[in-house]
């Protein structure tokens, strides 16, 4: 356990515990600004009371300017009340409602990536209030954000999209779903907490263990599908900050307990360069099988609720695993609200940038991405 939240068994694995801990005392010693973004210290570079949004928003951004968001409205969307619309992608059947007013929240820290400019050109239409939220130089939608005489909040420059959950980025768009920010910014708790602490080591001390042994396929076994959208943020948390140098981690999320009947047969006995995670979430409120109309064979699972069966599956499949000797964790939420989420949060960034440094990696950057940036212009003759 390293909150009164959350469970977290961990891998039976113990290596590499030393190295992790100098790279953790270093990391805490730099005063690092990106770190600073997670303290309840950390000062948001906006005006909430300038912020005229009222029931219907748009999110505009493309992965890490937006998943975060997007987590954050999944995982607690039964304390929000306002309507939310997520544009993550290019769809080219957009189907657009141009009567209806919105908040847009155009976010990305250059303010000049291409996805966010199509979808934003759009999208926008005069009757909107729009607010962008990039880094306060000339860009793209730094200049439209002038011509629109729109609000800006200054991305700082320090923070990359990935990590910039718990920044304004992620924390504007928590504030206005009528969530509390100080809440998810858990880090100042933590750091003091030694439980969390060993079991931050321990766990990424294995995994840097499985990377070092081949055993590069991070699986996520997720049994809560209010958590897709923060797997796929954990996803390019991962797969962006340690793809480099012919090293890394791939991330890949399984949907549970669908996948039981499909790829669940190659996790058990197929190839064996794979390390799990276990994810599950206890709900209050969850639907009971009828048991008046299930046939006398299994009367016994009108006691359930749906929850208390995936649950059940969640510990059958860990069961399984532990006969097979297959490397696993698990985590299990026992309580949804802004806390455990940002305890969440903090907990894998940290454990991403201790494997980058003791990967010999820069967790930081992502030179390769750019690359195809550069590429995609040529396309068009500029």
């Amino acid at each position: 356990m390293f909150s009164k939240s959350i469970n977290l068994k961990s891998f039976k694995i113990n290596k590499n515990k030393k190295k992790i801990q100098s790279k953790l005392k270093i990391l805490l010693s730099e005063k690092n600004q990106l770190i600073k973004s997670l303290s309840k210290n950390y000062k948001d570079n906006y005006d909430f009371k300038k912020i005229k949004g009222k029931k219907n928003f748009r999110l505009i951004g493309m992965g890490g300017s937006i998943l975060g968001s997007q987590a954050i409205y999944n995982f607690l969307k039964s304390k929000v009340k306002k309507n939310f619309l997520f544009f993550n992608n290019l769809n080219s059947f957009q189907k657009i409602n141009k009567k209806e007013k919105f908040t847009n929240l155009i976010i990305s820290k250059s303010g000049n990536t291409l996805e966010t400019i199509s979808n934003a050109n759009i999208l926008i239409n005069r009757k909107d209030e729009n607010i962008f939220i990039t880094e306060n130089k000339p860009s793209y939608l730094f200049n439209l954000a002038s011509k629109l005489k729109s609000e800006v909040v200054h991305h700082n420059n320090f923070i990359g999209g990935r990590y910039s959950v718990l920044s304004e980025v992620g924390m504007l768009p928590a504030k206005l779903m009528g969530l509390n920010p100080k809440k998810f910014r858990q880090f100042d708790n933590l750091i003091k907490d030694r439980k969390f602490l060993n079991l931050l080591i321990h766990n990424t001390g294995g995994i840097l263990f499985f990377a070092k042994n081949k055993k590069f396929n991070s699986i996520i076994i997720n049994y809560d599908e209010k958590s897709d959208f923060f797997f796929q943020w954990y996803q390019q948390l991962v797969a962006e900050s340690l793809g480099k140098k012919g090293k890394g981690i791939l991330p890949i999320i399984s949907t549970m307990p669908k996948d039981n009947h499909s790829v669940m047969q190659l996790f058990l006995d197929g190839f064996k360069n794979n390390f799990y995670t276990f994810f599950s979430c206890k709900e209050k409120i969850s639907n009971k099988l009828e048991k008046k109309n299930l046939l006398l064979s299994h009367k016994y699972l009108g006691k359930y609720t749906l929850n208390e069966i995936i649950l059940r599956q969640k510990k059958a499949t860990e069961n399984v695993f532990s006969k097979k000797n297959i490397p696993f964790r698990s985590f299990e939420v026992k309580k949804r609200n802004e806390k455990t989420l940002g305890e969440l949060f903090c907990y894998f960034i940290f454990e991403t940038i201790l494997l980058g440094r003791a990967l010999n990696i820069n967790p930081f950057d992502q030179p390769s991405v750019e690359l195809i940036k550069t590429e995609t212009k040529k396309q068009f003759k500029v």
